[in-house]
């Protein structure tokens, strides 16, 4: 009815999804620290392709590690190399595919990883929606969306992607960060906040 007055709706402290929907809808939510992913995949096609491996820490905004997470993913060993068989960028890396090859067995399943992360973010997060973080880190958001829907609802829409800082950095001001990368989901981890930090850094010398 036009001229009604509504009562106001509380969120119950107990609700957690929903304490966590409404911070997420609100745009001038300060975030209080950054969540860390990286995923290593058989390839980019989240319909056909099979996640590996996943590396996960949480830092704060001076990159100080709070907690961090590390799995391997039991897959199916016909798929894997099938997926491996058909995306020729593995044979640039014959040490990493034997050995995701070797440790299929040795996973951990992708319903397990997915409760132990979502745990890890009710740990360090609460009911703050977790702002993801990493290098081309779409990627990576597209594959939780498909594989880990219980856990993308845990993330706030917004991301920091270092690939647009690198973007800016070389076509801006013609630098490009020299990076090491072994595909290795932990250690591309650390190589991405390296890289961030580089800039950040920059950026002060430049202001």
């Amino acid at each position: 009815m036009l001229g009604e007055r509504r009562s106001p709706v509380y969120i119950q402290k107990n609700d957690e999804r929903s304490g966590i929907l409404a911070t997420m809808k609100d745009k001038n939510m300060i975030p209080t620290k950054l969540f860390w992913v990286d995923l290593e995949m058989t390839g980019l096609d989240t319909s056909n392709d099979v996640i590996l491996e996943i590396a996960a820490e949480i830092t704060d905004f001076d990159f100080t590690p709070l907690a961090s997470y590390q799995a391997r993913i039991k897959q199916s060993k016909t798929v894997v190399e099938e997926r491996m068989r058909l995306n020729k960028w593995w044979q640039q890396y014959p040490k990493n595919r034997d050995s995701f090859l070797k440790n299929l067995d040795n996973g951990i399943d992708l319903s397990t990883v997915e409760e132990e992360l979502i745990t890890l973010l009710k740990d360090h997060f609460g009911a703050e929606p977790a702002v993801l973080a990493g290098n081309s880190i779409h990627s990576d958001r597209s594959f939780i969306k498909s594989h880990w829907p219980k856990l993308d609802a845990r993330l706030h829409y917004r991301m920091l992607d270092v690939s647009s800082f690198k973007i800016l950095m070389q076509g801006k001001y013609k630098y490009v960060f020299e990076k090491d990368s072994n595909h290795r989901a932990f250690d591309d981890i650390q190589a991405s906040i390296s890289e961030l930090q580089d800039y950040i850094s920059r950026f002060k010398d430049i202001a």
